[in-house]
């Protein structure tokens, strides 16, 4: 017999921030009750409540559904603590956007490539290895330029543009391991630009250009979101791309070549959208909130 649920929506998240506020707001205008928590707050209490959670604000109740909006950093103990309880809720059969299994393949970048080129979609060559020897001779060797990134990273820290026989960094500058990707030279223009496409259920909410006058194209590193053209192929890619990593929605991170094709850089599993409807004026909180509403019960069961 399954726990008992409530009428409550959580909002995991570390900062009641703008877009956890935007949400909150368009999750209650759906008829639900929301509480925002941290993952640092919850826990396990097996043999101890009915459903074997700790999840401060429920009592012995279960969520009618739960938001991921933020896992704070923490240790790999911590970490594998917080992503388990989202597994525990997706099995106690609580609808978790996204998921564990999600935020996990997303989080890691070079999961994310591998399932995107399984997929058997266009994509840049990347690598993965601890071996700095190994990875220095293959940038050495590169036909152009590479990007190091870190293999946990988001809006754009962290990031450098490297040369063939640029040195790569010490180990204990990167976490120990390396991941490099093809730089991708872009059409000939005054300005860099990517695509940042959101992705909700497996239709696209709304694309924007990102443009900077360097390569770094991320709107906290200072470029500029401007609404997007129709493009049926960014469309495709970005559904694609969400649906190979198993998440409900994504931010997808797509870029033009030289030669005009359109390759998968990223997918983002937390996403933000504030850049996003800035430059649309696309009402993302509400749309998500309307996705969560739609897979869940008329009724809450009691």
């Amino acid at each position: 017999m399954r726990p008992a649920r409530s009428d409550t929506v959580v909002i995991f998240t570390e900062d009641a921030d703008w877009h956890t506020r935007r949400l909150k707001a368009a999750i209650e205008r759906e008829g639900f009750k929301v509480l925002v928590l941290s993952l640092n707050e919850c826990g396990f209490a097996i043999g101890e409540s009915p459903h074997g959670l700790v999840l401060p604000g429920l009592g012995d109740l279960l969520p009618a559904a739960a938001f991921v909006r933020l896992i704070a950093k923490g240790s790999t103990e911590q970490i594998t603590a917080r992503l388990g309880l989202l597994h525990a809720l997706t099995a106690l059969g609580v609808k978790v956007m996204n998921d564990a299994r999600a935020v996990e393949r997303c989080v890691d970048k070079a999961m994310t490539s591998f399932l995107v080129a399984q997929a058997g979609l266009p994509t840049p060559r990347s690598f993965v290895s601890e071996n700095r020897a190994a990875m220095q001779a293959l940038l050495d060797e590169a036909p152009g330029d590479m990007v190091l990134k870190p293999l946990f990273g988001a809006q754009g820290r962290g990031i450098r543009r490297l040369a063939p026989r640029d040195l790569l960094p010490a180990p204990e500058k990167v976490g120990g391991l390396y991941y490099l990707q093809d730089f991708v030279a872009a059409p000939m223009a005054e300005t860099y630009q990517d695509w940042r496409v959101f992705v909700i259920g497996g239709q696209v909410a709304g694309a924007m250009l990102r443009r900077s006058p360097v390569w770094i194209t991320n709107i906290h590193q200072g470029a500029v979101g401007v609404p997007a053209p129709f493009d049926a192929r960014a469309h495709d890619l970005a559904i694609r791309a969400t649906a190979a990593v198993g998440a409900d929605y994504a931010g997808v991170d797509l870029i033009e070549d030289a030669q005009g094709r359109l390759l998968v850089l990223e997918v983002n599993s937390m996403p933000a959208w504030k850049g996003l409807q800035k430059a649309t004026g696309i009402d993302i909180a509400q749309a998500l909130a309307r996705h969560l509403a739609a897979t869940l019960p008329a009724t809450v069961p009691a």
